[in-house]
């Protein structure tokens, strides 16, 4: 009878056991818990962070990602204050290079920024494309003073201009078939990205997708405006113009206009996270698409920058008012290094 009856307790336990266990929602080995998605992580912690898309754009203390060359008479002051990287080859930078710069490849902007100790780090290439998208990465990463030289070496010397001279001129979009007026698609909402890392910290998260970005290059991240123009239905289109460019400038067939665009306000769930959607950005410059896609591309869409923007396709676009180079934009005549 003893026997039977320490039976009936051993069943009336069970069950408050099998609770017991099921609370333990902290327990790491539980099957029940739901791990979040590394985007997720990686996401807050921007967020968190002062490294939204629109902090990298501008950060926290209201610089902007790009800055011009400077008037003659400050031209002292403009080399004082940063520590220069010259990503051009050592080829262009022998050649000339703006005084107190150090040539340095595209590859090892992570490792020299340290160098900069206190100064901003200002990062110098041809155009001012490479150099923005190089600016995204290193604000990304911790180096939030970091700034492009807008224009790159064609807005310091009309001597150096050839990389934004030999790109315009073409107005490949005017009176193109795949060129148009129309209102923009209304934005469809999409899932997040997935990202693949054994790293559970959104901080370890970003420095290792920012590190793995570097290693790429700028150029995978690139796609030429003539492709876009001719084959739009290749590519997840967003145009970054205002509402009224957009319409008054004209835009690609099919282009979404996603802006703003930003983690914090969900604006980002309006690109295409397959990774065959080809997701690129075209702005007026290539300046700020090229910063865009450094993003994006952390964040894991397979994203492009359309070189040059609107200028390489459309420069003489009689709705242009600002960024138009050679028109309100021109190249300074500032000396090089001795």
């Amino acid at each position: 009878m003893k026997k039977l009856s320490l039976y009936f307790i051993g069943l009336l336990l069970i069950p408050s056991l099998f609770l017991t266990s099921c609370d333990r929602g902290d327990d790491p080995a539980d099957d029940n818990v739901v791990a979040t998605p590394k985007f997720t992580l990686l996401k807050d912690y921007m967020v968190q962070n002062d490294l939204d898309i629109s902090k990298i754009i501008k950060n926290s203390d209201d610089e902007k990602f790009v800055v011009g060359a400077p008037a003659s008479a400050d031209l002292q002051t403009f080399l004082d204050k940063y520590y220069i990287f010259d990503i051009r080859s050592s080829d262009a930078f022998n050649a000339s290079h703006i005084e107190g710069a150090n040539n340095i490849p595209f590859a090892n902007i992570l490792t020299e920024a340290p160098n900069a100790g206190s100064k901003p780090i200002l990062v110098v290439c041809y155009s001012g494309q490479t150099a923005c998208y190089a600016t995204a990465l290193l604000r990304m990463y911790g180096y939030k003073h970091t700034q492009a030289l807008k224009w790159g070496m064609s807005g310091w010397s009309s001597s150096t201009s050839t990389s934004w001279d030999n790109k315009i001129g073409a107005d490949e979009a005017d009176n193109h078939a795949n060129w148009t007026y129309n209102a923009a698609p209304l934005n469809i909402v999409f899932d997040d990205p997935m990202i693949t890392t054994n790293l559970s910290n959104g901080e370890a998260i970003l420095k290792q997708r920012v590190e793995d970005i570097v290693a790429t290059g700028f150029g995978p991240a690139t796609v030429s405006g003539s492709d876009v123009l001719t084959n739009p239905g290749g590519y997840f289109i967003n145009n970054y113009f205002s509402e009224t460019d957009y319409l008054g400038f004209g835009h690609i067939t099919g282009a979404y206009r996603i802006l703003p665009l930003t983690l914090g306000d969900d604006t980002y769930l309006g690109l295409d996270p397959d990774a065959n959607a080809k997701v690129v950005t075209y702005c007026y410059t290539g300046q700020t698409s090229a910063v865009i896609t450094a993003c994006l591309r952390v964040l894991g869409y397979d994203a492009y920058t359309m070189t040059f923007g609107m200028n390489g396709i459309y420069n003489t676009n009689p709705a242009w008012s600002t960024n138009q180079w050679g028109v309100d934009s021109n190249p300074k005549d500032l000396p090089f290094a001795p």
